[in-house]
């Protein structure tokens, strides 16, 4: 059963998706989400040169907003608000190439009454070898 919060988070991420959004989030339209609940969200995409830096491979400003946005949608399957950021980090492992599938697998760690701590490991699905990993802490209090 999907949690009211989860089911807002989703409904929330179609908008950017389905209509014609032109805010900053509009980047993440190519994002499918797997599956969402309990405090875990897990997306797919493949990897489209609107993704990558000038060398040809995925972008680290684009990454790190895939570990914003998911991290967040993961708090959000947990009953807690969206908080906002205090703390965001992305460790950047392995490049990746236009036509790669990677997998967002985001996950609540702990939620107290003021922070919230997550994290997401982007993994190359055809791999399994994890590309990036980051953390995030948000103000929810």
């Amino acid at each position: 059963l999907i949690s009211k919060m989860a089911a807002a988070a989703r409904r929330i991420f179609q908008l950017f998706v389905e209509s014609n959004y032109k805010g900053f989030d509009r980047v993440l339209q190519k994002v499918n989400i797997i599956s969402t609940g309990n405090g875990s969200c897990v997306c797919e995409l493949t990897v489209d040169e609107e993704h990558l830096n000038v060398n040809g491979y995925l972008h680290g400003g684009f990454t790190a907003t895939l570990v914003d946005n998911f991290t967040t949608m993961a708090i959000l399957t947990a009953e807690k608000p969206p908080g906002v950021s205090t703390d965001l980090s992305v460790s950047y492992m392995k490049a990746v190439k236009a036509g790669t599938v990677v997998t967002i697998d985001a996950k609540l760690v702990r939620a107290g009454k003021i922070l919230a701590f997550a994290t997401a490991d982007i993994v190359n699905k055809d791999t399994g070898e994890v590309v990036a990993q980051g953390r995030q802490t948000k103000f929810i209090g």
